[in-house]
């Protein structure tokens, strides 16, 4: 007789989101291998959506989960059983799912030789939390940022502020839809709807230095004769190739280049839009596992790039015409400063009178609030992602 098929179980929500944290913790980006994971599952919609929000908001809040489990788990635990505790930590403390329905289904996803902890280790964590809340050690493990980004963001917004901003960042992103169809948050959208606007009377092309994956590009091609995006990266281009064609926008050219090497002559454009690499602190509620890859000396190597894109873009906006910054960021290093860099005044990336005798623009109204010669939209001021906008008109 022939051997008896091995059955296999089918993958659960909690078993998916479990394998995209271990993934994670890999080095793998779970905006990407969660996708593939749930996309080769036979999860209905209502058990996608459980495990989006399990994998992601676990990643989100991975310092307060482990804070929570270390209370009760002494000792390191192997990968598997790490993010099984982690993901249990955050049904408990986060989703308010049941604690009979939270621990034992999780701990039904954990290698067999570790269940016998896990389920002691959440059992007293449910415990911990029904007696009332929680005592957490401090401001960064109870909102699970890193030290260096509750101390960066309370130095340059004020402490309330930033706090503020952080536990709305926590708040999982609702997709917003431009009438076009493009899904992008309401903050990159008002960024467009600005630069659309100053866009009125300057008949021309207009250049997005940093456009993939083409948001910001796409947007003004409604209203523009022709938008060229410049990305560095091939597979990025690609992106914005793709998301044009897709839309129905053949008033979008894409180059392949350097944007601080521009291929192309002085005063061509009518505008130039440098949507600038950044540290992305503004950004952190959309990129679940971003607040963990970042680094403290990022913010001042991103700011030395944002000069020179900013150095390379001005000589090619023409007489008339519009020079706009924009960046998904709070820091100070990467908003204001780059103004007054801007003004004249002197950083690491060169020297800012490239713009001496440019006029500001009007910065978008409320919900932004000014900031230089910009403006600022703070997360918690209308629920979208934090940005910084400013503009120069060339005389």
């Amino acid at each position: 007789m022939g051997k008896r098929p091995v059955r296999t179980a089918r993958p659960t929500a909690r078993g998916i989101a479990i394998s995209a944290l271990i993934a994670a913790e890999e080095g793998e980006r779970a905006n990407l291998v969660l996708p593939r994971m749930l996309s080769a599952s036979s999860l209905d919609e209502r058990d996608r959506g459980f495990a989006t929000e399990l994998a992601y908001g676990t990643l989100r809040m991975c310092r307060a989960c482990d804070w929570l489990v270390g209370q009760f788990a002494k000792g390191p635990l192997e990968p598997a059983v790490r993010a099984a505790a982690r993901a249990g930590a955050y049904q408990l403390a986060f989703m308010r799912v049941p604690a009979y329905a939270a621990v034992s289904a999780t701990v039904a996803e954990c290698p067999q030789r570790a269940r016998p902890l896990l389920n002691a280790v959440l059992r007293r964590i449910a415990d911990l939390i029904a007696a009332g809340p929680v005592r957490w050690p401090n401001p960064g493990t109870k909102l699970s940022y890193p030290d260096w980004v509750i101390s960066r963001l309370g130095e340059d917004l004020g402490a309330d502020r930033a706090l503020a901003a952080l536990e709305q960042m926590n708040q999982a992103a609702s997709p917003s839809t431009r009438p076009d169809g493009y899904i992008q948050d309401a903050g990159s959208q008002a960024v467009g709807e600005y630069v659309a606007g100053l866009l009125q009377g300057r008949p021309g092309p207009v250049l997005d230095l940093c456009a993939a994956p083409g948001g910001k590009a796409t947007y003004l091609a409604h209203g523009s004769p022709f938008v060229v995006g410049v990305d560095v990266a091939e597979g990025r281009a690609r992106l914005v190739v793709g998301n044009a064609e897709r839309l129905g926008l053949p008033n979008v050219a894409v180059v392949v280049a350097d944007g601080t090497q521009p291929p192309f002559r002085p005063q061509t454009f009518a505008a130039a839009l440098v949507d600038a690499p950044c540290s992305g602190l503004g950004v952190l509620r959309r990129r679940p596992d971003a607040r963990w890859r970042a680094r403290p000396e990022d913010v001042g190597r991103l700011a030395s790039l944002q000069c020179r894109l900013l150095s390379a873009a001005a000589p090619l906006v023409a007489p008339g015409g519009v020079l706009v910054y924009s960046v998904c960021t709070l820091t100070r290093a990467e908003t204001v400063d780059i103004d007054e860099w801007l003004a004249g005044g002197r950083r690491p990336g060169g020297d800012g009178a490239i713009t001496a005798g440019w006029e500001p623009a009007r910065p978008p109204g409320p919900p932004w609030e000014p900031l230089g010669r910009g403006a600022l939209l703070l997360p918690q001021a209308a629920g979208t992602d934090g940005m910084y906008v400013v503009a120069l008109c060339r005389p």
